[in-house]
């Protein structure tokens, strides 16, 4: 049994689809087409098609007659059926057209199997406020309100006073306190530089400025626990 091949122009709907894409491909304008052109390209098409040993559907053969009959009569010296042949033609052409855009709009709508849905419409609402609470509700709501400001104000200061109160000593003028101190040359006790020290922040300045000192190699520290003494050390003269 031969298997027989009903062949469809690259895809092609229909006789009037493969038209248009003729129109299209030479850029005619669809209002003014060039007929003769455009048949003779519709039945090379065709021929290359019986060429190929395929077997044609049947409506492009009739379009096909159809074209071949507008050609002849085209050709005669009075073809006045031909300017209604053409307009018949163009007018079928053109409502393809609208029926493949609509084609179009219909597959975007499309949702599922035959079921298609509307595009969204514009609709207006109505922002006017109908609801009526109770007095209670409505002051609890007033208050919530007042309490979300409340919230986005800046903090109290109260808590940060003491601490910005507090005098806070430089290490940098402790550090002069200390080579004042050892400036005679004597070794000094350390625990003697924090005795004088009046405050916390005081002292934890003069522990930072000597620890400054020795790491600039300015001061020597000796022995251990309260027997700890301090000096300046001496500079070595280039001789």
């Amino acid at each position: 049994m031969e298997q027989v091949l009903n062949y469809k122009l690259d895809g092609f709907e229909g006789p009037l689809d493969l038209l248009l894409q003729l129109i299209a491909r030479n850029k005619y304008n669809i209002y003014d087409i060039p007929l003769l052109e455009l048949i003779d390209q519709y039945l090379a098409q065709i021929e290359q098609i019986k060429q190929d040993e395929m077997e044609i559907e049947s409506e492009f053969l009739e379009m096909a007659s159809r074209l071949l009959y507008i050609k002849t009569v085209s050709l005669l010296p009075k073809h006045d059926e031909v300017v209604k042949l053409k307009e018949e033609l163009t007018g079928e052409l053109l409502e393809y057209m609208v029926c493949q855009e609509m084609a179009k709009k219909f597959s975007l709508m499309q949702d599922g199997f035959n079921l298609f849905v509307r595009l969204p419409a514009d609709v207006e609402v109505d922002k006017t406020y109908v609801l009526k609470h109770d007095k209670q509700v409505m002051f609890d709501a007033y208050i919530a309100a007042v309490g979300r400001g409340q919230r986005r104000l800046p903090p109290s200061t109260a808590p940060f006073t003491r601490i910005v109160a507090k005098k806070i000593v430089a290490v940098s003028t402790k550090i002069v306190y200390v080579i004042r101190s050892l400036w005679s040359g004597n070794k000094k006790r350390l625990a003697d530089l924090y005795k004088t020290a009046q405050s916390r922040s005081e002292m934890v300045a003069t522990f930072l400025a000597v620890l400054e000192l020795c790491k600039a190699n300015r001061v020597f520290v000796e022995g251990d626990g309260e027997n700890q003494q301090i000096s300046l050390k001496k500079e070595r003269k280039n001789k």
